[in-house]
């Protein structure tokens, strides 16, 4: 069930509680402190009121701030390394691409629009339960084709820079390496990587349609994304990745990673 939700119905339960509450028992000495025989406080409101009280204010700042300012994620793969690692715990800006309303995910305010090459998160469009992370790579409009793990976006190639190996740490691929390139995608520069070893996911040629975006991991040889399944709706979209606040290494017995602490997505 969806956690958006679940803080949902946990605000509006505390809240009709304390409502209720308020209406039927106002003004009848519910409030005064009362005493024992012993001289021992006795409870002046049933005890779901009192929870209800104090959760009711601790629920509502944590429902409006994941709604509409900032949602913590963590990230559960490598189709983003080497930008983001398994165990990153990020933070989405729910506020850059307009506001929606919670739990429906319906737009009232457009602020901006994804670019090419920023990092979203958007809920699955086979699986809407699961949320999703890439780079986005084509906008609406735009006429996408990759061939032997060369990109380009409306006719023109994407520059891309070698820099150098990168060696993969997770169990799966542990041993192996893959080439680590510099790509640059409009006003964003960052790391991909591609496995030799496995082959290219070739698109002749895709339009991206009206209210749509296509997407990639950064790790394009290991990445289910648009490839695969096409396009993401705008009515998917959660928001732009934009910060690391905590960092769990998956192997080695685990431990923080803290040079990953406090960096933003590039």
């Amino acid at each position: 069930m969806d956690f958006s939700f679940i803080l949902f119905i946990a605000l509006l339960a505390t809240g009709v509680i304390v409502l209720l509450h308020k209406i039927f028992f106002k003004g009848k000495n519910s409030d005064l402190p009362r005493f024992d025989a012993e001289g021992n406080a006795i409870r002046s409101e049933p005890i779901i009121v009192e929870y209800a009280s104090a959760l009711f204010p601790v629920i509502l700042i944590v429902f409006v701030l994941r709604s509409f300012v900032v949602e913590p994620f963590r990230i559960p793969s490598g189709s983003m390394l080497p930008s983001l690692h398994i165990g990153d715990f990020i933070l989405v800006n729910k506020f850059t691409y307009g506001i929606r309303l919670p739990v429906i995910n319906k737009k009232v305010l457009l602020v901006n629009s994804p670019e090419r090459g920023d990092v979203m998160v958007f809920r699955y469009p086979i699986d809407p339960k699961l949320n999703f992370i890439k780079r986005v790579i084509g906008l609406p409009g735009d006429t996408l084709s990759y061939k032997n793990k060369q990109l380009s976006i409306n006719g023109q190639p994407i520059e891309t820079v070698d820099d150098g190996k990168y060696a993969y740490k997770q169990v799966k691929l542990k041993g192996k390496s893959a080439d680590q390139l510099i790509e640059t995608i409009d006003n964003s520069t960052h790391k991909i990587l591609l496995d030799d070893a496995r082959k290219s996911r070739d698109l002749d040629r895709v339009i991206v349609p009206p209210g749509h975006y296509f997407v990639m991991g950064d790790n394009r040889d290991h990445s289910n994304d648009s490839r695969y399944w096409r396009f993401v709706p705008e009515d998917n979209v959660v928001g732009r990745a934009f910060f690391i606040w905590f960092s769990w290494k998956s192997l080695s017995g685990g431990g923080v990673e803290w040079g990953r602490i406090g960096n933003f997505i590039e």
